[in-house]
């Protein structure tokens, strides 16, 4: 059974920074990809970011140059660090592993990032 856990979600004053962190258990395939999606109420779910096994990173257009993912193959981890925050950052935050077969994607449970301004 996959188990995704995200931890690191929380209050922080706009400017701040938050390092999330997502661990995947249970995972007896090879994964692509691993990253994260955000939703913020009202919004659609939108790809913040990726990084798949051979360190190829994609970014949201709006957290580019303040977002770093880092991902780690072995432990089946992935980590969002998140500096210059925005109000507009605001979301609960997804972490998700891609393999190659259906279903393909498996996802967290989310944490709640909230930047207050």
């Amino acid at each position: 059974q996959v188990h995704l856990v995200e931890s690191g979600g929380g209050l922080v004053q706009a400017g701040g920074s938050l390092r999330l962190s997502c661990a995947a258990s249970g995972v007896f395939f090879s994964i692509s990809t691993m990253g994260w999606y955000r939703q913020a109420p009202g919004k659609e779910r939108e790809l913040v970011a990726d990084i798949s096994r051979g360190g190829s990173t994609n970014f949201l257009d709006s957290v580019k140059g303040r977002f770093t993912i880092s991902g780690d193959y072995v432990k089946n981890t992935v980590y969002l660090q998140m500096n210059n925050l925005r109000p507009e950052d605001t979301a609960v935050y997804f972490c998700f592993v891609r393999g190659y077969v259906k279903p393909y994607d498996y996802w967290g449970q989310g944490t709640q990032v909230t930047v207050s301004s």
